[in-house]
């Protein structure tokens, strides 16, 4: 197939472009900076400099590139683009992302229309988002929290907005758990490093984790077989991070993270990184097992952060 990667040359799109193209896909892979056309080359994509919040740059480099599929990694959370992560201010800090899941992905679904492009796998998030009622592991059968009244409910409203539409075509949205790889994982293990990412509370608060290598190949075989709806693209042992956090600074060469009453974090860092770790709930992937035919190669997050970080 003809396939468009939209965000091709981000820290997803590197890792399924040279998927597709081993699959024998031909693949365009889309980037902002003409900076990057070489090394999409180098992993045999074409390469195109696209604006994803431009309609026309959209619907000429579709256009051109007349794919069979389109897949949607367009993202900005990169510290380049967003600067380092800040949860009390997540609404500023993911600004540029969530217009590319709302605007963009208007974009890039209009210029699917226009060119009779007929299937979509677009990138969604799945981690600790889950609504906060019930047990603490949640199917796609449930919704996601939006976070209402906090400083993540308009990310979280992008990404339900990039459900209904992606739904609305018949495509399918990968929700991703939390990425961890080379490259996404530095500004955390950093702060363990320094011992300024402390539990909060017990640590009751559940998050699905993902290796970078494992959500490529899910999303490849989304791509392959034209799958239709949403997926819980995460490992098998969602957990709290009264286990995770303290396993991951072992891993890292940290210390122990110290423990912080729920009031002081919300003071110091706010509600959501508050929600995260004393009420966040994780996912199940028992369905893209089921209907991908999908098996991570970290089935669980404590081989993948042992052996899989760098």
């Amino acid at each position: 197939m003809r396939v468009f990667v939209a965000g091709g040359s981000g820290v997803l799109g590197r890792r399924l472009v040279p998927l597709l193209v081993d699959g024998g896909h031909q693949v365009t892979a889309t980037t902002t900076s003409a900076a990057k056309l070489d090394s999409l080359k180098a992993l045999g994509a074409d390469g195109v400099v696209m604006d994803g919040l431009d309609a026309a740059s959209v619907g000429e480099a579709v256009a051109t590139a007349r794919p069979d599929v389109i897949v949607h990694q367009m993202t900005a959370i990169a510290t380049a683009h967003a600067g380092k992560p800040d949860l009390k201010h997540m609404d500023r800090w993911f600004a540029p992302t969530i217009r590319l899941r709302t605007e963009g992905t208007d974009h890039l679904l209009a210029a699917a229309q226009a060119t009779g492009v007929r299937h979509v796998v677009a990138q969604g998030y799945a981690s600790w988002n889950g609504v906060r009622e019930g047990g603490w592991v949640k199917t796609e059968q449930d919704p996601l929290d939006l976070m209402e009244g906090t400083a993540a409910q308009a990310g979280m409203r992008a990404i339900r907005h990039v459900e209904d539409v992606v739904a609305d075509f018949g495509g399918a949205v990968m929700r991703y758990g939390s990425f961890y790889g080379p490259g996404v994982t530095d500004d955390m293990v950093e702060l363990l490093r320094k011992r300024q990412l402390p539990l909060v509370g017990a640590g009751a608060g559940h998050t699905s984790w993902i290796h970078l290598d494992d959500a490529a190949s899910a999303t490849a075989l989304a791509v392959e077989r034209r799958a239709t709806g949403l997926f819980n693209v995460v490992d098998d042992e969602p957990a709290p991070a009264a286990e995770w956090l303290p396993y991951l600074a072992r891993c890292a060469g940290a210390k122990r993270p110290m423990r912080v009453p729920a009031w002081l974090a919300r003071l110091l860092a706010g509600e959501v990184a508050v929600t995260m770790m004393t009420e966040g709930r994780g996912f199940s992937n028992a369905k893209a097992h089921r209907e991908l035919g999908w098996e991570p190669r970290y089935s669980s997050w404590r081989e993948g952060f042992e052996k899989g970080l760098k």
